[in-house]
């Protein structure tokens, strides 16, 4: 499966809560088969657990086991790798090795994974901080809105004498009746003028011998005058609630501890999947051809899995503790045609199944973010209650495998495709259709998709 859901499985679990069963366990509710992939990055993420057990001397010794896992595209290699970076709340990033090119040539060098991992954590983390201390930013952002929709007196404000004692009293009652219809969410559409920080002065970009990087220097407070100037703007209440919530949180995190836990995490829980490792594995060609830089970059990815410190703006980072999961399909190439040093750095060897038409009969039935359940849910925000019968799901990853076979084999993402080729219509008609119950059988899905799949011109272009 590749479906991409925002919010992790099971709500937040300790790490030493899941034990390898209960990770398999969680990584069945969405992803169908491929039991010894599972097994594999559960015991990876046990072991990690493990290490934070022992004496620091020893834990620092004790080095992650790399997975390369082998399988044609579309088999669930990625969302093993994603549902388990959910499953650990870990930093999580995806890259494409075949995008990386060796220093010197033109692309991204391979240390830019890293610092996005780090942002990503920064990101994570401040998210967390934020929640944390909600509830006194919540009370601090009633005052700013209230001190917005209750301004000094026009009398006071033109004289520059403040508020007579007969006036203030009026001006406290006031505020207290709009603090109650604005906690009564009385005053959400009402429009009104917000300071807020102009983040787009407060950073810039330039070319580094890293590539293109943020500086990270707080401009802000050197020139105070000048960087991070203050803008207004008209927002709805409900709108500058959330502009204000955000920048008063800010204002309660402290930075450098921040990136303190952030780069904390990434050093003994960040999680990189590189994914196409097969294209960068170039085999003999007598030193010459594109051979040459495939190998430049793995030499320049091998120090990183190795395990060194990468300079990032938000501090240095160690990747010795990093867990890399690489994956490809290795059709043409092997991964005995990586360079010796990058397969040792990867002892665990997972081969993923090819998935036929059982497997996508139960991809389409029973995880819990199964292509038939979403589309049901998305149809029945317009009334009209779709359902499926067994018959139809058969005669659905029928002809998904007859597609497969005929142009390329993406594997599960197939299902993607005919599904909506299949709901075209009936996506297209659900407004006016209310109230409608809406059965696909596997009549219905001959009648839509036969001559489809039959014109095997015509499926390479539109299935």
């Amino acid at each position: 499966m590749v479906i991409q859901i925002l919010e992790p499985p099971g709500g937040s679990r300790r790490l030493e809560d899941l034990k390898p069963r209960d990770i398999v366990a969680e990584l069945d509710k969405f992803i169908i088969g491929q039991h010894k992939a599972k097994r594999a990055v559960a015991i990876a993420l046990r072991n990690r657990w493990r290490r934070q057990q022992l004496e620091p001397a020893i834990a620092e010794e004790i080095l992650p086991k790399n997975i390369l896992m082998i399988g044609p595209t579309g088999v669930g290699k990625t969302e093993i790798a994603r549902r388990l970076a959910r499953l650990a709340e870990a930093p999580f990033l995806k890259v494409e090795a075949s995008k990386f090119t060796e220093v010197g040539y033109v692309g991204r060098d391979v240390e830019a994974m890293v610092r996005d991992l780090v942002e990503l954590a920064i990101g994570m983390v401040k998210q967390e901080r934020r929640e944390t201390v909600r509830t006194t930013a919540e009370q601090r952002v009633e005052e700013r809105l209230l001190d917005l929709l209750v301004p000094p007196s026009p009398g006071a404000a033109e004289s520059g004498t403040p508020v007579g004692f007969d006036e203030a009293p009026d001006l406290s009652a006031t505020r207290e009746k709009l603090r109650a219809k604005l906690r009564g969410g009385q005053l959400e559409d009402r429009v009104i003028e917000v300071e807020t920080e102009d983040a787009s002065t407060q950073r810039f970009e330039m070319f580094t011998p890293q590539g293109v990087e943020e500086v990270g220097i707080d401009l802000k407070e050197l020139v105070p005058g000048f960087f991070g100037r203050r803008k207004k703007q008209k927002l709805t209440v409900a709108e500058a609630r959330e502009v204000l919530l955000q920048e008063e949180a800010d204002k309660m995190i402290d930075r450098q501890q921040l990136q303190r836990e952030a780069r904390q995490r990434v050093e003994n829980g960040g999680i990189i999947f590189l994914d196409e490792m097969d294209k960068i594995a170039g085999r003999e060609s007598g030193g010459k051809g594109p051979e040459v830089s495939r190998e430049g970059v793995q030499r320049d990815l091998l120090p990183i899995v190795e395990g060194s410190t990468v300079a990032t703006k938000h501090g240095p980072v160690k990747t010795d503790h990093i867990l890399f999961i690489a994956a490809g399909a290795f059709h043409v190439a092997k991964p005995s045609d990586l360079i010796p040093e990058l397969q040792g750095r990867f002892p665990i060897r997972v081969e993923l199944d090819s998935l036929g038409e059982e497997e996508f009969v139960r991809i389409l039935t029973e995880p819990e973010n199964a292509l038939t359940k979403q589309y049901a849910a998305l149809l029945s925000t317009e009334g009209v209650e779709l359902s499926f019968t067994p018959d139809a799901i058969r005669e659905l990853a029928r002809l998904a495998v007859e597609v497969n076979s005929q142009a390329e084999n993406i594997g599960a993402r197939r299902l993607a495709t005919v599904l909506e080729r299949l709901l075209d219509e009936v996506s297209f008609e659900a407004p006016d259709m209310k109230g409608v119950r809406f059965e696909v059988d596997d009549e219905y899905v001959r009648r839509i998709l036969a001559d489809v799949v039959e014109d095997r011109d015509l499926s390479r272009y539109v299935l």
